[in-house]
């Protein structure tokens, strides 16, 4: 009954970001070992146990793709991202955010531009929180001031983290696309930096669902009512983009740089040198 039941939820948890794999992986793994226990207790405490290897795993995951990616940027530069990729969305440093702060750590002069991310402003409450808090310099933007200012010279590159990377795109907060289309018509590199847990090789990019929220989140904003009853609203948390768009994907194990073959990426042994 007790298995049933955490099962159960562990399905409900699962299915809640559709568009994210690494939620899933991370849920699929703990729930493994939690099966192979024959009495609640050992279940418990193995779950637990699994579940805080996964985080360990990932701080270090996350320091690593931090140095490698840190590697792509010249001495001064000034870095765009979108959404939040840093220590809240990880279990520390982040992914976008931890090559940023490696960067830095190295004594590169980094400036970051943090787009708000509408609707629920991810960029502007979580990601400038961050940084600023770390001491790194941040402004942050509306989400549609970005193609003006890569025109304008004032972007050295784009950094984003990923929720799925399939064959043949790169899922990501909504806005991301966007931003890799004008990033390539300015000739300015797109960087992903993910680990390789958001990896799916079974499938492309029309056969993953992406996620679609609710209504109010663009109609309301505290007590004002932004659109009139009766208009509907297309809100959808995420977008693909084409890997023809991506400069390079940043790893644990380094930087892939097309042509990207995910199953040959996904076979290679771990190095040595690194956790």
């Amino acid at each position: 009954e007790f298995s049933r039941a955490v099962q159960h939820e562990a399905g409900r948890i699962r299915e809640s970001r559709p568009t994210a794999v690494n939620l899933s992986w991370g849920v699929d793994r703990v729930l493994a070992r939690f099966l192979v226990e024959t009495d609640v207790t050992s279940a418990k405490t193995t779950a637990l146990d699994e579940a805080r290897a996964i985080a360990d795993e990932d701080t270090r995951c996350c320091h690593a793709i931090g140095e490698n990616g840190a590697t792509l940027l010249p001495d001064r530069c000034t870095v765009l991202t979108h959404c939040n990729a840093g220590a809240l969305a990880c279990s520390s440093w982040g992914t976008a955010l931890g090559v940023i702060r490696s960067a830095v750590e190295e004594g590169k002069k980094v400036s970051v531009i943090a787009c708000e991310t509408r609707p629920l402003l991810q960029g502007a409450r979580l990601t400038a929180w961050e940084l600023a808090r770390d001491g790194i310099d941040v402004t942050v933007i509306t989400d549609s001031t970005a193609a003006h200012l890569m025109r304008t010279g004032k972007i050295d590159a784009v950094i984003v983290g990923a929720d799925r990377i399939t064959r043949d795109a790169v899922f990501n907060k909504i806005g991301t696309y966007m931003h890799a289309v004008c990033a390539r018509h300015h000739s300015i590199p797109f960087y992903v930096a993910a680990p390789l847990s958001t990896f799916d090789a079974t499938r492309t990019e029309h056969e993953v669902t992406i996620e679609e929220r609710g209504r109010d989140e663009l109609a309301i904003v505290g007590n004002r009512i932004l659109i009139p009853d009766g208009v509907p609203v297309v809100n959808y948390a995420f977008d693909a983009t084409p890997m023809k768009l991506v400069s390079a994907i940043i790893t644990e194990q380094g930087v892939v740089r097309p042509p990207f073959d995910i199953n040959t990426l996904l076979s290679r042994p771990e190095p040595k040198n690194k956790p």
